[in-house]
């Protein structure tokens, strides 16, 4: 007879190379009543590569908020359920956050398997700082939201990671280049644990120069691991401050962008505002229709 209450089992899948399954994870994979699988054609070729057949149901972003509810009363009929997504550790820029935290609150057994991630594999490998980082996911795909993110990070003193999509990193690189300075260091690396595994490493301005010329840099999965802004000085960077507000005159009148190129780069308000004022009056002096 199966217990009153069953268990969540979140298992990190290899993101590339098979072997990097861990025998722990073939075994609860193997034993398991349902698998919850971001992708079940994705995740049907690796139990078959492993020699394992068990009952998979879709957990998608998608359809989270449907599905979560019906696996949970299976939990709570006693079934063992793993959690996998396509590649690496579930719930990281992958579905299975809601599941997990509906476990919690019906308390429902939530059981790790750790494994492969793109994220600890690019910072082994990245030969910059790991004592301290910060994951940021996705970058916004539209350009501005992308640029406004970055410059809310320009001064992060932690290392950052990022995933990206292939046709994007050529823009991310040159976005974050203008927004972090183009001497920042960085490494993007591409398609780790896989065949044509690839590490690029440089400056965010000659990476984004190479990423722009070489069609092979924006194949594949892409990991992009950034150093942290040097540690603030008594005076803040002049040339982070005008870059600063060079985007966000863009899109904001000379105070508002002042206050917040200000709380962004450290700068002080009243340094912000006169070069703020200073760069839009050179704008209207340059004005065609003036």
């Amino acid at each position: 007879m199966k217990k009153s209450t069953g268990r969540l089992e979140v298992i990190a899948t290899p993101i590339g190379n098979l072997a990097d399954l861990s025998e722990r994870a073939r075994k609860s994979l193997s034993e398991a009543d349902l698998i919850a699988a971001e992708d079940t054609r994705h995740t049907l070729v690796l139990l078959r590569a492993i020699g394992v057949s068990r009952p998979l149901v879709s957990l998608h972003t998608h359809n989270e908020a449907q599905r979560v509810p019906q696996i949970i009363a299976q939990l709570q009929t006693g079934s063992v359920v793993a959690l996998v997504s396509d590649a690496g550790t579930p719930l990281l820029s992958d579905p299975g956050f809601e599941l997990v935290q509906q476990a919690t609150s019906a308390g429902i057994e939530v059981r790790s398997i750790p494994g492969p991630s793109a994220i600890t594999a690019a910072l082994a490998v990245a030969g910059l700082p790991t004592t301290r980082f910060c994951f940021e996911g996705f970058l916004p795909a539209r350009s501005r939201e992308r640029r406004a993110a970055l410059l809310a990070l320009a001064s992060e003193p932690r290392t950052l990671v990022f995933f990206e999509a292939p046709h994007r990193i050529a823009a991310s690189l040159a976005d974050l280049a203008a927004a972090f300075g183009a001497g920042r260091r960085a490494v993007v690396a591409r398609e780790l644990t896989k065949l044509h595994e690839s590490l690029y490493r440089g400056t965010l301005a000659t990476l984004a120069a190479q990423a722009a010329a070489d069609p092979n840099f924006q194949r594949g999965e892409i990991t992009l691991v950034v150093a942290g802004a040097p540690r603030a000085s008594a005076q803040a960077d002049p040339q982070l401050l005008k870059r600063t507000l060079a985007v966000l005159l863009n899109e904001l009148p000379p105070g508002k962008a002042a206050a917040l190129a200000a709380q962004l780069t450290g700068a002080k308000r009243s340094e912000a505002y006169a070069m703020a004022i200073a760069a839009a009056h050179k704008e209207e002096l340059t004005d065609p229709a003036c």
